[in-house]
């Protein structure tokens, strides 16, 4: 009985530490970002936001997500991305106008949850406007409470954090736009693989 016990408390002890491990392990919902640095891969939640996710991986699919600056990074907050419309860096490439941008599809309605924004969360960037969500995300550095209920949540990095810390970080004084900014050399669905 006693052992019985010990192996239920150590199943329970595995899963609160490592409650990602079910969803990361499908690769279907597994976003394979490239660095220059190395590879980071966001284990996606279509349990909290299926639509988000549904367009993210549909935008990685098309090959829009590839070669997109990180055109606003803030140190000890968070690097954003995926303005495909201004933000590729080799095509249509417009530092005046990253971050502005959105795919051709429409917006997206807000999926916010009770799931809370830590250190390596992925959220959709948006406007003002709730409802506003498109193409672009962002990865937090550290935990920013104040964006729990009022953002969506894609995802959390499960593997490569070390990479996204290592993203050149912007100008506080300019709210974090980078000049010559890093990118996401290649974006991809791991089934696709």
């Amino acid at each position: 009985m006693r052992l019985a016990r010990l192996a239920a408390s150590a199943l329970l002890a595995t899963a609160i530490a490592f409650p990602l491990a079910a969803k990361a392990a499908d690769p279907e919902n597994t976003l394979v970002i490239e660095l220059k640095d190395g590879i980071v891969e966001i284990a996606l939640r279509p349990d909290l936001a299926p639509k988000h996710v549904e367009r993210i991986k549909e935008l990685a699919r098309s090959g829009a997500y590839d070669n997109v600056a990180f055109h606003r990074v803030i140190d000890g907050f968070m690097a954003q991305t995926g303005d495909v419309q201004f933000g590729d860096m080799e095509d249509g490439f417009n530092p005046a106008r990253a971050g502005t941008g959105s795919s051709d599809l429409p917006d997206l309605p807000a999926e916010f949850s009770d799931a809370t924004f830590e250190r390596g969360t992925v959220g959709m960037a948006r406007s003002q406007d709730p409802n506003s969500a498109n193409s672009q995300f962002f990865i937090n550095f550290a935990p920013a409470p104040f964006l729990n209920g009022a953002y969506t949540i894609v995802g959390e990095v499960e593997s490569g954090m070390e990479h996204v810390d290592a993203i050149k970080r912007g100008d506080k004084k300019r709210n974090g736009v980078v000049e010559n900014p890093d990118r996401m050399i290649d974006v991809r669905i791991k089934a696709d693989e």
